[in-house]
C-alpha cells in the first residue's frame, strides 16, 4: 500500500488577511513534493484547511492510499477527526470538500504536532505570502 506523511501548514498576515500554504509530501522519510501557494484574503483556519485540501488532492495524484497528515492547527485536527464541531460556514465548505477527499484514501490519520515539528511547511506558507507581497510592491 503506498503510504504518504503531510505536514501542512497556512499562514495568514493579519486574520483574515493576506495568506498562504505550505504543504511538505513525503515518502519513507523522503520530501516527494514541496507546495507554496499565496492564496489571497483569508483567515489562518481557512488557511490550514485549504493546505489540508491541497495535501490530500496532490496525494490522490501521487497514487497514495493511505496518508499520515502532520498539522500544528489543534482545531483543525480535533474538527476532522471528529471531536469539536464546526461553526464557520467558510470552514464547512472546506470540511466538507475533505470528507470527499478523504474518502477516495484506504486509510486517513490526522496528527496534531507541535508547531516545533512543523517548522518545514509554516515556512513554505510564509513564504508564499511574501512573494506575493513582495511581487505587489
Amino acid at each position: 500500500m503506498r503510504r504518504l506523511e503531510l505536514f501542512i501548514d497556512g499562514a495568514s498576515k493579519g486574520n483574515p488577511g493576506p495568506s498562504g500554504i505550505g504543504v511538505i509530501i513525503c515518502q519513507q522519510g523522503r520530501v516527494v513534493k514541496n507546495i507554496a501557494r499565496y492564496i489571497g484574503t483569508a483567515t489562518n483556519n481557512v488557511a490550514e484547511y485549504t493546505a489540508l485540501v491541497h495535501g490530500l488532492q496532490e496525494s490522490m495524484a501521487l497514487g497514495a492510499e493511505a496518508i499520515t497528515v502532520n498539522t500544528d492547527s489543534e482545531l483543525l485536527s480535533r474538527q476532522v477527526n471528529g471531536l469539536y464541531k464546526i461553526k464557520n460556514a467558510g470552514i464547512k465548505v472546506l470540511y466538507e470538500q475533505v470528507l470527499r477527499l478523504k474518502s477516495g484514501f484506504k486509510e486517513v490519520m490526522v496528527r496534531h504536532i507541535p508547531r516545533e515539528e512543523n517548522c518545514g511547511a509554516d515556512k513554505l506558507a510564509t513564504q508564499a505570502v511574501k512573494e506575493a507581497l513582495e511581487k505587489a510592491l
